[in-house]
C-alpha cells in the first residue's frame, strides 16, 4: 500500500512522535471493529498487537454466529461495522438453525475459513490511512486528573492519546494449562499480557480471574468421515451484511459424531489430572460452553453428547473438534479423541487447553462501555467478561464509536435493551457483577420476538447513519427496502384468492382449505402457509420475485402482528421507568427503609436510571418502590 506522503504529512508526523486520537490495544475481534469505527470517523488510531499474524484470530472454534449471536452480527452490520460483510467474504458453510422454530429464535451460523477471515480483516484495516499498526504490548496507562492522557509498552515507549480502548481478549496475566502444568500465555504459542493488570490496580479498579478454553485441533486426513453423520450448509443461502454483491462460495460439510460410555469412562478416571478438579485453576468457566470434563460430571446421566468435527480452512488440514475442549493431560487427551467413531486414528495436531485470564468486572464501566473512574478509557470484549467474537467484536464496534462521541463532546451511543441485543448485552454486564464468562442467549432478551436477526436493519440503520459509519448508498437501499416490504404488506392486504377447486387442489398438499375467497394476508397468518406457497397460489406474487430478506420479514410482520403489537407494549411499559432518572450525585447512604445490600448495590453501579436499578441483582422491588416515592416527592435533588 502506498500513501501520498503530502496529503497525509501530518498523519505521520503525528505518528512519528507517538501522538493518537485513539489507541486500541489488542487487535482481537473486538479491537478490530473499534479501531475500524474510530478511523472511519476520523480519528488517527493505533491499534496494538501482541502478535501481528494473528489480527482478529479465531483462537476458538472459526465460526460466526449461532443462536442469539448472529442477531448481534447482523447489528453490527446494520451500525456500520465490519464482522459481517468479512464473515460473508470467508464462509465455509452458511446454515441457519432452528428453521423449525419462530423467527425469534432462528439463527444463521458461518463456519469460516480461519486464516481467510484474518486476512481479510486485516487487509481492510490496512486500507484504512487512519489506522496505524503496532506489534507491542501495552503494559501501562497514563492519566492526568483521572483522565486518560497515553499508555507505554513493554519497551518504555510511550504513546500519547486522550482516548484508550482496552480489548486485551484472554491475554492479560493469562496462564495456559494442560493436565497439571501450565505456563504462561494468552493463547497457544503467543506471550501473554504483562503489566497492564498492575496498572489498572494502582489506578482503582477491581480485577478479577476467569477461565475458558479450547478443543484439540485433528490432521483430517486420519479422520473416517464414513462413520460420522454429515452436515451440509443450506441450499438457499442467507448472508450476515444487508449489502448486496455477497460473494456465493462453494460450501463444505461438517459432520456430527458422538462420544460412549467408552469415553466417558477414560474421563471420569483421569479427573485427578484435571487442574480444575484438582483445584489448580480457581476462576469460573463458561456454564454455557462447557469443557467435555464438566459434561460428563454435570450430566452424568447423558450416556452420550453430540462432537460436531468442522474444518479450519482450505489451506490447512486442521478440523475443530466442537464440543470437546479439555484441560486433561495430552496423552489423556489422545485416548479420548480416539475413542469417537471416525476418530479411532486420529492425529492431534494441537492439544486442548484451559487459560485463565485476568478481566476487569464491567460494573465499573458506564453504557458507552467508557469506565466511571478515568475519562477517556474504555473497555470492550473479554476484558468485561464476555465470551465470544460476537459479543466482543459488538462492544468494540460501540466503544470505538463513543471515543470519538468523546472526544468530539458529542452524546454517547448507549443503545436500550429494548433496541438490540447489543444494549441488553451492554446493559447486563454494566448492571449485574458478572462472575462468570458471559454469553449471548435469546433468552437474555424480554424483548426477543421484537429484536430478531431478521430486522437488525429497521431496528439500527438509522443509528448507523447518525453516527456516520453507514453510508448514503448503503442508507438508501435500507430506506428502498424498508419501502418495498411496506408496498409488498399492502398489496397482500389488497389481493384476494377466490375459493377455486385448483387453489383448494394445492392447498390441500399443505393441509389447508378454504370455503370463500380470502385475502393473502389473512391466508399467510395460518401456520401451514408461506411465502414459497403463496407464490404457487399467486402468479403476481411468483412475478414479483421479492429477495428473501424482504419476504421473510413481510412473512414475520404479517403472521406475527399480534404478538409483536403486545411486545411492543411492553417496551412502552417499561420505557416509563427509562423516563426516571436518578441523579449522578445522589447518597444512598441517606436513604432510609432499603435493606444494606440494595444500599451497597446501588452505590456500586450507581444506575442511571430507575429501569437500569430494577435490573440490579439483589434490588427487591419494595427497595424499588422506596426508591422511586422518593425521586417522585424530590427528597433527593440533582
Amino acid at each position: 500500500m502506498y500513501y501520498n506522503i503530502n496529503l497525509y504529512y501530518n498523519y505521520f508526523m503525528d505518528y512519528m512522535n507517538n501522538k493518537f486520537d485513539c489507541i486500541v490495544v489488542g487487535a482481537g475481534h473486538a479491537g478490530c471493529e473499534a479501531a475500524l469505527a474510530s478511523a472511519r470517523l476520523g480519528l488517527k488510531t493505533l491499534l496494538c498487537s501482541l502478535n501481528m499474524d494473528n489480527i482478529a484470530l479465531m483462537p476458538c472454534n472459526p465460526a460466526i454466529g449461532g443462536p442469539a449471536k448472529s442477531t448481534l452480527v447482523r447489528e453490527i452490520d446494520a451500525l456500520g461495522g465490519q464482522m459481517g460483510i468479512t464473515a460473508d467474504a470467508t464462509y465455509l458453510q452458511m446454515k441457519t438453525l432452528n428453521m423449525s422454530k419462530g423467527p425469534a429464535v432462528r439463527a444463521l451460523r458461518a463456519q469460516s475459513d480461519k486464516k481467510e477471515y484474518t486476512q481479510y480483516m486485516r487487509n481492510v484495516i490496512q486500507e484504512n490511512e487512519n489506522i496505524f499498526l503496532k506489534q507491542c504490548c501495552i503494559s501501562q496507562l497514563l492519566t492526568k486528573d483521572d483522565k486518560i492522557i497515553g499508555a507505554v509498552d513493554e519497551y518504555g515507549i510511550t504513546y500519547s492519546s486522550p482516548v484508550v480502548i482496552l480489548t486485551t481478549g484472554t491475554s492479560l496475566e493469562a496462564k495456559i494449562w494442560v493436565g497439571l502444568n501450565s505456563y504462561p500465555a494468552g493463547r497457544l504459542g503467543e506471550m501473554p499480557a504483562r503489566g497492564l493488570s498492575k496498572s489498572l490496580l494502582d489506578l482503582g479498579f477491581t480485577i478479577k480471574r476467569l477461565k475458558t478454553g479450547t478443543p484439540q485441533r485433528v490432521d483430517s486426513r486420519t479422520i473416517d468421515y464414513s462413520k460420522m453423520i454429515i452436515q451440509n450448509g443450506d441450499d438457499e443461502l442467507s448472508f450476515y451484511s444487508f449489502r448486496p454483491d455477497r460473494p456465493i462460495r462453494k460450501q463444505y460439510p461438517c459432520y456430527l459424531t458422538k462420544t460412549n460410555a467408552k469415553t466417558h469412562e477414560i474421563i471420569k478416571a483421569n479427573l485427578d489430572k484435571s487442574p480444575m478438579y484438582s483445584g489448580l485453576i480457581h476462576a469460573i468457566g463458561p456454564r454455557y460452553c462447557p469443557s467435555i470434563e464438566d459434561k460428563i460430571v454435570r450430566f452424568a446421566s447423558n450416556p452420550s453428547h453430540h462432537i460436531f468435527v468442522e474444518p479450519e480452512g482450505l489451506s490447512t488440514y486442521e478440523v475443530y473438534i466442537q464440543g470437546f475442549s479439555s484441560s486433561l493431560p495430552a496423552d489423556v487427551q489422545v485416548q479420548m479423541v480416539r475413542t469417537l467413531p471416525g476418530l479411532e486414528k486420529a492425529h492431534i495436531i494441537k492439544p486442548a487447553y484451559a487459560v485463565e485470564y485476568d478481566y476487569v468486572p464491567a460494573v465499573q464501566n458506564s453504557h458507552s462501555l467508557m469506565t466511571k473512574r478515568i475519562k477517556g478509557l474504555f473497555m470492550a470484549g473479554q476484558i468485561n467478561g464476555t465470551s465470544g467474537y460476537e459479543e466482543a467484536a459488538a462492544q468494540g464496534l460501540i466503544a470505538g464509536i463513543n471515543a470519538f462521541n468523546y472526544l468530539n463532546n458529542s452524546e454517547m451511543l448507549e443503545l436500550s435493551r429494548s433496541s438490540s441485543y447489543i444494549g441488553t448485552l451492554i446493559d447486563d454486564l454494566v448492571t449485574k457483577d458478572i462472575e462468570e464468562p458471559y454469553r449471548m442467549l435469546t433468552s437474555r432478551s424480554e424483548y426477543r420476538l421484537l429484536l430478531r436477526q431478521d430486522n437488525a436493519d429497521t431496528r439500527l440503520s438509522e443509528i448507523g447513519h447518525k453516527v456516520g459509519l453507514l453510508d448514503e448508498t448503503q442508507y438508501n437501499r435500507y430506506l428502498q427496502k424498508q419501502d418495498t416490504i411496506k408496498n409488498e404488506i399492502q398489496r397482500l392486504k389488497d389481493t384476494k384468492l377466490s375459493a377455486t377447486a385448483k387453489t383448494n387442489e394445492i392447498l390441500e398438499k399443505y393441509g389447508e382449505h378454504i370455503d370463500k375467497g380470502i385475502r393473502l394476508s389473512e391466508l399467510i397468518k395460518r401456520p401451514n402457509v408461506d411465502y414459497k406457497l403463496l407464490k404457487e397460489l399467486d402468479a403476481a406474487t411468483k412475478t414479483l420475485d421479492l429477495p428473501k430478506e424482504v419476504y421473510e420479514q413481510v412473512e414475520i410482520l404479517i403472521k406475527y402482528d399480534g404478538y409483536l403489537k403486545r411486545q411492543e407494549q411492553q417496551v412502552d411499559n417499561a420505557g416509563k421507568l427509562e423516563k426516571i432518572k436518578i441523579p449522578k450525585d445522589i447518597d444512598y447512604s441517606q436513604i432510609g427503609h432499603i435493606s444494606t445490600e440494595t444500599r451497597e448495590m446501588l452505590e456500586k453501579i450507581r444506575p442511571t436510571t430507575l429501569a437500569q436499578a430494577s435490573r440490579i441483582g439483589g434490588v427487591k422491588p419494595a427497595d424499588l418502590s422506596v426508591l422511586m416515592v422518593m425521586l417522585e416527592k424530590h427528597m433527593i435533588h440533582s
